[in-house]
């Protein structure tokens, strides 16, 4: 199977190249999706977006292998795993304030929530999707 990020990269050099403009490239994306629903963002969400994209290239054989709805459930995670980590390292211990989700309901400490997981798991539903049709 091709996938339409393949790891086709013989030179190391080139293949980190790859990676971080696969990084930049998710990273901006994340940007860009919060400006766009929040109407700002912060340059460790750029960061994190770039963390997150760049895992689900490293782990894209097994997204690629999956149903769509489990690999877009393993997206959605990966992402809240990120956020979760980030939010407890900027907006708990740093006390930055990035986000809050105290006042949503089941969130865990202010920094996760079910409802952007399920954001998440629809975004991924389409950009996995997207990327599974198109290979």
């Amino acid at each position: 199977r091709i996938y339409l990020f393949s790891g086709t990269h013989n030179n190391p050099m080139s293949e980190r190249i790859f990676e971080g403009i696969v990084f930049v490239l998710g990273g901006c994306a994340y940007g860009l999706l919060e400006i766009l629903f929040r109407g700002y963002t912060h340059w460790t969400m750029v960061i994190t977006g770039g963390a997150c994209i760049l895992t689900m290239y490293h782990i894209q054989g097994v997204l690629m292998d999956l149903p769509l709805i489990a690999a877009a459930t393993a997206g959605a995670l990966i992402v809240t795993a990120y956020e979760f980590t980030v939010g407890l390292i900027v907006n708990v211990k740093l006390g930055w304030g990035i986000w809050d989700y105290s006042s949503i309901p089941f969130n865990i400490l202010g920094q996760i929530c079910p409802i952007y997981t399920m954001v998440w798991f629809l975004l991924c539903l389409i950009f996995i999707g997207t990327i599974k049709l198109l290979t």
